[in-house]
């Protein structure tokens, strides 16, 4: 009995530990489960708040969360663009998209160290490998798509950028040999059409019109699709954080740039020159990398709490205001076949979304609106006939 005391008084001191004892006529299992502080890491026990620029959006109603999302994301990102095409607009700067990518990198690199010194948990899950592939993807998207402007009307950018689903679905045909049912093709026929009719009309009216321009867009749009894919399966796959891959990701392109201008002598006439325009091209740079950097803050943030269709229509109204909001404060030509074309590529959006939600948007059928009329006409026959 006194053994038996003696056992029992030690598992009750020790109850943070598990031992297997044996003794000559019994067996004694002590086992305890950890806290939620000793068995969480930082990272995993935040799961469940939204924290953005240290806000937990958590702590508020689901209107008030929505309503900050949506407006941090109309806010940065409409400062974004109008940054973007600011920049582009100082005289002789346009031979510089990659350098502007270049600069962009840093910042994005110096604040994604910031915000990871901010959080508990520091470490590097997503191996050194797959951040080279991303890092280079993410070069062909930024840098094509800055170069682009210094041959292209930033709502012709814009609109190419809206269109993210047609390289998508060709290479789905041809490398993983998907299928598509007849929205996704109505979808993508609606973006071509729309497409290929604003950049008619963009080749009619601007008088600096260049092709290079969009094959520049195109290929960024291409890179765009995949790198999309490559940053969900490796932040799924090693349960890695957004400050993580933009740190890794932008600061390894940091380097891919730097090494490309510097092998093709086009550092040296960027920094001359932006030597001289220090305000015009380093300021208005660092607050463009800023608002991009939390304009991408509030769309994560949205995805997570309301889904990605919602987050869809709230990025689709944006980049439409932007649009609109560079045609008012930047003197440019105008028709009214960008209007057509812009809502042609609107419908393939919607299109997509509802392709990806049809069992949450029940639209309804020809049959029905038809079954619908006929009712009405002898509801209303009858009444009259009464």
């Amino acid at each position: 009995e006194k053994q038996k005391e003696d056992n029992n008084s030690t598992e009750c001191s020790e109850p943070r530990t598990m031992d297997l004892k044996f003794t000559s006529s019994r067996k004694y299992i002590s086992i305890s489960v950890p806290s939620k502080s000793q068995t969480m890491s930082p990272h995993i026990k935040s799961v469940d708040d939204v924290v953005v620029l240290g806000m937990n959006l958590s702590k508020f109603s689901k209107p008030t969360q929505f309503f900050i999302c949506v407006s941090g994301v109309f806010m940065f990102y409409l400062i974004y663009g109008y940054l973007q095409e600011l920049i582009f607009s100082v005289e002789g700067f346009k031979p510089f998209g990659w350098y502007l990518t270049l600069v962009q990198f840093g910042f994005y690199s110096i604040f994604g160290l910031i915000e990871l010194q901010l959080i508990q948990d520091k470490r590097r899950r997503i191996p050194g490998k797959t951040y080279m592939i991303i890092a280079f993807l993410t070069v062909g998207t930024m840098g094509l798509s800055n170069t682009s402007l210094g041959y292209l009307n930033y709502p012709t950018q814009v609109i190419f950028k809206c269109c993210k689903l047609i390289p998508v679905m060709i290479g789905g045909v041809f490398i993983q040999g998907k299928r598509y049912n007849i929205v996704d093709v109505s979808a993508a026929l609606c973006m071509s059409l729309g497409l290929i009719w604003f950049t008619l009309a963009d080749s009619t009216v601007a008088p600096n019109f260049n092709l290079t321009g969009v094959v520049l867009i195109s290929l960024a749009l291409c890179a765009d699709a995949v790198i999309g894919n490559v940053q969900e399966k490796a932040m799924k796959l090693h349960n890695g954080s957004n400050s993580e891959m933009v740190l890794y990701s932008y600061s390894i392109g940091f380097v891919y740039i730097l090494f490309g201008l510097t092998c093709t002598s086009g550092l040296s006439p960027a920094v001359t020159f932006c030597s001289k325009h220090l305000v015009q091209t380093y300021g208005y740079a660092f607050l463009f990398s800023l608002t991009g950097y939390f304009g991408i803050s509030f769309v994560l943030a949205l995805i997570k709490i309301f889904g990605a269709l919602l987050a869809v229509t709230v990025t689709t109204g944006r980049k439409a205001m932007t649009i609109v909001l560079s045609f008012l404060f930047f003197a440019k030509p105008f028709t009214l076949q960008y209007v057509w074309s812009g809502l042609l590529v609107v419908l393939g959006i919607f299109l997509n979304v509802y392709s990806k939600n049809m069992d949450k948007i029940k639209l309804p059928s020809l049959h029905g609106l038809w079954k619908k009329t006929v009712e009405e006409r002898k509801t209303r026959t009858l009444s009259q006939t009464v």
